[in-house]
């Protein structure tokens, strides 16, 4: 809810539904995952976070606001789980297919991966942005990470120390990193309402592949927030 670029992005709404109403049915799509767990801070303004879990009977852990890394492993500590699918919030339209892959790619070979990504090499737009990793990477980042970047971004010390583990990336067939589909400013939000618009409450279910073919046809979309740049990580 404190998003400094644009605050509240979370429940900005399209067609009267919140976007992480959006991301959520997006996500109940998802096959290979065993739960959807939702985690947010501990501050006052989450609350509403808190409520909109609670409405939907969505499990809610919350935690440090600054210290995401910490409220991870607060609540794989609660949940146990073998292995973390981390979303981002920003990312409404995510693609359920991608992320089933990226589990299915994991499972396949978990003896060998820590952590896997679909954006160390980018090649998926931002805002498709899926990753992986064990709880014992995860436990092994909380122990070991002490800059505060670390502790904000969650898996960033995992792939700064590829030394220290097993770090692999997945690769779209086609380079479709130009697009933006993350919403940080008004002007994402306003391309992400337009896409929205177009396929819901007809076709929910649409894939990245739907997206793409549809702004092939509308490339004034694309140019909405084409200038915008990604805020920069903080090296402290």
């Amino acid at each position: 809810m404190r998003s400094t670029r644009l605050p509240g992005k979370i429940f900005l709404e399209v067609n009267g539904k919140p976007l992480l109403e959006y991301l959520v049915e997006r996500l109940l799509l998802v096959k290979e995952a065993s739960a959807i767990v939702i985690l947010t801070s501990t501050k006052e303004e989450d609350d509403l976070v808190a409520r909109f879990c609670k409405s939907r009977n969505i499990a809610c852990i919350r935690g440090p606001e600054e210290d995401v890394l910490a409220r991870y492993f607060i609540a794989a500590s609660i949940r146990q789980p073998t292995a973390i699918v981390r979303i981002t919030a920003d990312c409404p339209l995510i693609d359920p297919q991608i992320i089933d892959e990226v589990i299915r790619a994991y499972k396949s070979e978990a003896d060998k991966i820590d952590y896997l990504s679909t954006s160390i090499v980018r090649s998926y737009p931002r805002g498709m942005d899926v990753e992986i990793f064990s709880f014992e990477a995860l436990k092994k980042a909380q122990e070991l990470a002490t800059a505060s970047d670390d502790r904000e971004h969650v898996t960033l010390y995992m792939y700064r120390h590829p030394d220290q583990f097993r770090i692999q990336n997945k690769t779209s067939c086609t380079d479709l990193s130009r697009y933006r589909l993350t919403v940080d400013t008004k002007e994402d939000f306003q391309l992400i309402r337009h896409i929205i618009e177009h396929f819901c409450p007809a076709n929910s279910s649409y894939t990245l592949a739907d997206i793409v073919a549809l702004l092939e046809k509308k490339p004034e979309w694309v140019k909405i927030n084409q200038h915008i740049l990604q805020k920069p990580i903080r090296n402290v």
